[in-house]
């Protein structure tokens, strides 16, 4: 009875492993085992932590983010700017590949949809850069990499169930996450860069005309598709960062700007509207599930002691807090290869957020963190769900194993990039200090 906790977590990894739905399992293990440590007076437990995930306001950020995220792909913003900044960089080499990395960036600050940001990107860049020459495994490693931009670039998901799992503020997570995610914006370019100037032939430059005038209509077209997002980020984290609305109120001023972007574009119509609230059921349904499973999990194995037992573990580590970061580092990395960040989320970090803060680091620092390393679990093998994505929607002359290959360097970088932030904590703590200091 002592090691139940250490039972149940071991049974919650194997049924996840052999496929099964991740909510089913996480209430199934919850009930099984909670009715074997507490017998069926644990059912008058439940009810209380599943009400208090449900009124929990600062979720209600999650549908508005999601309806945001999806309105906008259906506004044909995505379209725009990949034209646009295929047009401004076409003419260097890597261009089209840079172009790709600064629409995933601005897709991620305006959408934070990793899904629709790949597909839309995928169906539209893929086959230009193929077109022209660039090498497979470039251009799927940097459409596949670009496109999860939005899980570390505000406002993102991630940082707003990181917030409430956490207990920091998700305003200052929003803050604080600016900086990493321009740091890994600039490392993806550095590398396109670098790979163009020593592989001259997989990046070439492009010299179709419509990519190389620059004359009054170019400059009003790159305006007409830069001005909209730049806008609705501005209204969203301007909002935030000023203290004029919290991160809930933004996500609902972001999709009230979206719905107005669709209708300016001409793209609004009643069966827009319905796609989009049905998308936006679907997957805040799911993340809610999930949310619930994992509050049942968190109950019992915190009410078995497993919160006790993992300090234990961890207070034996060798090389004292530091070494509790790299394994905690390390766990969420290869549990990337398996889950993806929803459930990693609701699973693991409920346990290592604790074992942090008990360590003595800062909560938005690790809290930036682990929204790093998540971000790596979109593209790792074999269940990289930005990867399954893009092959949906590639050309058949692309292979799955091209895609695997391409993506590599791209999580090496972020690797990189987390170990910036874990040896310059200000990169993600200053931000949010000048800020909160000018309030």
């Amino acid at each position: 009875m002592d090691y139940l906790a250490a039972w149940m977590f071991l049974t919650l990894t194997v049924l996840l492993l052999a496929g099964f739905p991740v909510a089913f399992t996480l209430l199934g293990t919850a009930l099984f085992y909670g009715l074997i440590g507490f017998g069926w007076g644990f059912f008058n437990l439940l009810p209380m932590r599943i009400w208090g995930v449900i009124t929990n306001f600062t979720l209600v950020a999650v549908p508005l983010f999601i309806f945001m995220g999806v309105m906008l792909e259906r506004s044909g913003i995505a379209s725009d700017l990949l034209k646009s900044m295929g047009m401004a960089f076409g003419r260097i080499k890597g261009g089209l590949a840079i172009s790709v990395v600064i629409v995933g960036a601005l897709l991620g600050a305006s959408t934070g949809i990793v899904g629709a940001t790949v597909v839309t990107m995928g169906l539209l860049a893929l086959p230009t850069m193929m077109e022209h020459g660039y090498r497979n495994e470039l251009s799927t490693g940097t459409i596949a990499s670009s496109g999860t931009l939005g899980q570390i670039i505000p406002p993102s998901i991630v940082l707003v169930l990181l917030g409430d799992i956490i207990g920091v503020s998700v305003g200052d997570l929003f803050i604080g996450a600016v900086i990493p995610g321009l740091i890994l914006v600039i490392l993806y370019v550095i590398y396109i860069m670098i790979i163009s100037i020593i592989h001259p032939q997989w990046a070439p430059p492009v010299k179709d005309d419509r990519f190389l005038k620059k004359d009054l209509s170019f400059w009003l077209y790159l305006l007409k598709s830069l001005v909209p997002p730049l806008l609705l980020m501005i209204a969203v984290l301007g909002s935030i960062f000023a203290g004029i609305a919290t991160p809930t109120e933004a996500a609902g001023v972001g999709a009230t700007g979206a719905t107005i972007l669709c209708i300016a574009n001409r793209r609004f119509s009643m069966d827009v509207l319905k796609t989009v609230m049905e998308t936006t059921v679907q997957l805040t349904s799911m993340v809610f599930i999930i949310l619930v499973g994992a509050a049942a999990f968190g109950l019992v194995f915190r009410g078995l002691g497993g919160d006790v037992i993992l300090r234990d573990f961890v207070s034996h580590l060798p090389f004292g807090k530091w070494g509790v970061l790299v394994i905690v580092m390390a766990v969420v990395f290869i549990a990337g290869f398996f889950l993806d960040f929803i459930e990693i989320t609701f699973i693991h970090i409920p346990v290592l957020a604790p074992i942090m803060k008990a360590a003595g680091f800062d909560p938005v620092w690790f809290a930036i963190l682990f929204a790093m390393n998540l971000q790596t679990s979109f593209l790792t093998p074999p269940f990289g769900f930005s990867l399954f994505y893009l092959k949906g929607v590639a050309p058949p002359g692309i292979s799955t194993l091209e895609i695997y290959k391409g993506i590599i360097p791209f999580v090496l970088i972020q690797l990189i990039a987390l170990i910036l932030v874990i040896c310059f904590p200000e990169t993600a703590t200053w931000l949010p200090h000048l800020i909160n200091s000018l309030r």
